[in-house]
């Protein structure tokens, strides 16, 4: 008798993988989003009273000298016409050329998103540094005099606007104390030391109160898992420790819980940016929108919107990656 033989699918290779697959589908799912936010952000500039041409003319600007200017800044075409224009030029990465400064707008979101991305990195840093062990803290003994006073704290910082914060940081440690500058920027390129110094309270105003979020939530989940799951009480039952078994089985469930929220966090981080932005008068991203707002320069509006939807995007994204990173049953979950 001739023994069956059996055979193995070929490997799927690279279009096989699982974290590919969902790089891809994440993808595809970005492209309506990014489409549809771009559509309303030109439908809502439309809708500004006021024109590029009136502000760079000024108020004593005749009506024949205005149209003179849209014509040649070509505002005079209907806005789907001018959307569908700026969108196809979108698409091969031109966005187009500021129409104030006449430079192009790339160059600009370059110069500015380093600063807006470095204040951003700085703050989660902090954030996630301090939140972190205080939460382990506060959770390994649950309503201890600790775990009080972080969760006091947390609330108290969570109550405080972004605003009112980076106000008092200033009247603190840069009026009373003048230990760090109030206002102003240092590029890297000119002192590692001071370019970190200007931005320690700027990265405070932004990063307490994701630290106070970040704390609050993840003690939270700590303390669910710690008194209400099998696996903890299995692992407690051999005999394992209670610091062992909050890091290495709380902890690592609830990281799901926190990557999710340090994602969606991110989006909603943008409104505070342009905030602590104009206090500490950083050349960053939220600069360049207030200002291109004022001016009515309507492309780098639009292409300042959809680079923030692009780094929501990317940041759900990354996100779904660290999941799978994690737990690797949720990579091979999508199959």
């Amino acid at each position: 008798m001739t023994a069956a033989v059996t055979t193995r699918p070929a490997p799927d290779g690279l279009a096989g993988s699982p974290s590919l697959r969902l790089i891809g589908k994440r993808l595809l799912m970005a492209v309506p989003i990014l489409l549809g936010v771009s559509v309303l952000a030109f439908w809502v500039l439309t809708l500004i009273p006021g024109g590029a041409a009136q502000q760079l003319l000024g108020a004593e600007a005749t009506p024949e000298q205005i149209r003179a200017l849209e014509q040649q800044l070509g505002l005079d075409r209907p806005a789907p016409v001018r959307y569908l224009q700026w969108l196809g030029a979108a698409v091969t990465g031109d966005l187009g050329t500021s129409l104030v400064s006449g430079q192009p707008v790339t160059g600009l979101l370059g110069e500015h998103l380093a600063v807006s991305a470095e204040l951003l990195a700085l703050a989660f840093l902090f954030s996630l540094a301090l939140a972190i062990p205080l939460a382990l803290l506060a959770a390994i003994r649950p309503h201890g005099w600790f775990d009080r006073l972080s969760m006091l704290l947390s609330i108290t910082g969570l109550s405080v606007a972004n605003y009112v914060l980076a106000l008092l940081l200033v009247l603190a440690f840069a009026v009373n104390m003048t230990v760090f500058p109030a206002i102003g920027f240092v590029p890297m390129s000119e002192s590692i030391g001071g370019n970190l110094h200007s931005f320690v309270l700027p990265a405070l105003g932004l990063g307490i109160p994701l630290l106070c979020l970040y704390t609050r939530f993840l003690r939270g989940d700590l303390v669910d898992q710690l008194q209400g799951e099998d696996y903890i009480t299995t692992a407690r039952a051999k005999g394992i420790g209670p610091w062992r078994v909050l890091l290495l089985h709380a902890f690592r469930n609830s990281a799901f819980g926190l990557i999710t929220v340090v994602g969606l966090n991110l989006g909603t981080l943008i409104g505070s940016t342009v905030i602590i932005e104009q206090i500490f008068a950083l050349p960053g991203l939220g600069q360049l929108l207030l200002q291109a707002i004022n001016t009515r320069d309507y492309v780098v509006v639009q292409a300042c919107v959809v680079l923030f939807a692009v780094v929501t995007v990317a940041a759900n994204l990354l996100a779904d990656l660290l999941y799978a990173v994690l737990d690797p049953r949720i990579r091979y979950g999508s199959r």
